[in-house]
């Protein structure tokens, strides 16, 4: 297992099947050890949800949008919210990923949680954005917020993934 560099993650970029896809400006968001995510859209969370033995008793927590101002930018109060990302990620069989919050985010009280993205993932997906700072913090539509760092299997996966998250928002991936 691993690491890809940026060269190794810029080429898998400019592929017929791109791992990364919606950049807004790759030549910032490129790191030595992976790729900056952005923020496209924020949720703030109005119902509680449920996780059961199986997916069928899986209920996702009601949202509502949480608009930016005509400055670009949203004042958060403390709390939780959900972050859509503006990029598209596409992972073959021998790539899984991980993201953790940009050092700017958490030296302002803010972190970043998310899941694994396994082998086989494409999708726009959602991270979890939560407010720490007793004061809030204002962030900006398209602010770069989780670094994403590529991890390579020994061997390709011979079970890709296949959840219901499968394909997520991939038909309104912005153009950058």
């Amino acid at each position: 297992m691993g690491v890809l560099s940026s060269q190794q993650i810029n080429s898998l970029i400019n592929s017929e099947q791109p791992l990364v896809s919606g950049l807004i400006d790759i030549d910032t968001q490129l790191q030595p050890n992976g790729i900056d995510l952005t923020i496209d859209s924020l949720e703030s969370l109005t119902g509680h949800g449920q996780i059961g033995l199986t997916n069928d008793d899986r209920v996702l927590a009601s949202a509502v949008d949480v608009p930016f101002g005509s400055d670009g930018f949203v004042h958060l109060a403390p709390g939780v919210y959900i972050a859509r990302l503006n990029e598209a990620v596409c992972l073959p069989a021998t790539v899984m990923a991980l993201a953790k919050p940009r050092s700017s985010l958490l030296r302002n009280g803010v972190t970043v949680n998310n899941a694994v993205w396994d082998s086989g993932y494409a999708g726009r997906s959602q991270v979890q954005l939560v407010v720490n700072n007793p004061l809030g913090f204002r962030l900006a539509r398209n602010a770069r917020i989780v670094q994403m760092v590529f991890l390579t299997l020994d061997t390709a996966t011979n079970s890709l993934y296949s959840g219901i998250y499968q394909g997520e928002q991939l038909d309104q991936v912005p153009r950058g």
